[in-house]
């Protein structure tokens, strides 16, 4: 069954520590829904090289066993109330894609 995977792109933002409180709120949440951070970067010191249009703000790539289940941790009541919290000055590119297997 291939996996899936939430993609979030952070292309702007603007008030950082705001963003700490969607970040106490939404780490519980996937990993009670089953998930598990392969990448958040630059905030955990990982490297990046951004090309093209790339950008070189904060990335995040959080793997699930199934598409279903990260379908479903994002339609969670926990996750849910973590996106009230995420700040009106925080541009995001959110994706769920399944693996290729």
């Amino acid at each position: 069954m291939p996996k899936g995977y939430w993609v979030s792109v952070y292309p702007a933002i603007s008030d950082p520590e705001r963003l700490t409180a969607y970040d106490q709120l939404a780490g519980p949440a996937v990993q009670a829904g089953g998930g598990r951070v392969l990448s958040r970067i630059p905030s955990r010191g990982g490297r990046v090289v951004a090309h093209e249009a790339g950008i070189t703000q904060r990335v995040v790539l959080i793997e699930f066993d199934s598409f279903e289940q990260a379908v479903a941790a994002y339609e969670s009541e926990a996750y849910q109330k973590a996106l009230v919290a995420l700040p009106d000055g925080v541009g995001r590119d959110f994706r769920i894609i399944e693996g290729i297997d």
